[in-house]
């Protein structure tokens, strides 16, 4: 499926390393994204207020908006991007794709509160993570580990913990 029909039926997908676009400003590519998903044409002044009030939730200042796709970002910051995307695109399901790759104890606490602002009863996160402090940010609802591309278990977050301390050699 092309990835635009995916994002009209309410996907997103969260890259380990998004690209950088410079003389694209996140606003013009908010607006672009969310003017082809919706297929409404929103007005700079409309989509601008959209973004304030996802900026404000997420507590991010009000020049990032501005600047260009990722450019010269740290690695926080590309994340912070992509939570606001999230927040603006309000996809039916987040893919979030070892988003946690290299980043910091900020960057870290950036995702985990920013997917939990933005978690609802009708909206599902996929997380792909091979570590637990995301997910002490996250609280996830059901954990699955993966071996050679097969879900071997299944539980609630304890059972990441119970890895975490023991390693796979813990699953019995």
């Amino acid at each position: 499926e092309p990835v635009d029909n995916r994002a009209k039926l309410g996907m997103f997908l969260a890259f380990q390393y998004p690209e950088s676009i410079p003389g694209v400003t996140i606003v013009n590519m908010l607006k672009t994204a969310l003017t082809n998903i919706d297929e409404t044409e929103y007005t700079t002044l409309e989509l601008r207020l959209k973004v304030a009030e996802a900026m404000e939730q997420l507590g991010l200042s009000a020049d990032f908006a501005d600047r260009y796709l990722n450019e010269g970002f740290s690695g926080g910051e590309r994340k912070r991007n992509e939570i606001l995307q999230l927040a603006v695109l309000n996809p039916k399901l987040a893919v979030l794709d070892e988003t946690d790759s290299g980043l910091d104890v900020d960057g870290l606490k950036v995702v985990g509160e920013g997917v939990s602002k933005l978690k609802t009863a009708d909206k599902g996160y996929l997380v792909v993570t091979h570590y637990q402090r995301l997910l002490d940010l996250i609280h996830p609802d059901v954990v699955h580990i993966m071996k050679k591309g097969k879900i071997v278990k299944t539980g609630d977050k304890s059972l990441a913990s119970t890895i975490d301390e023991g390693g796979f050699a813990a699953l019995g």
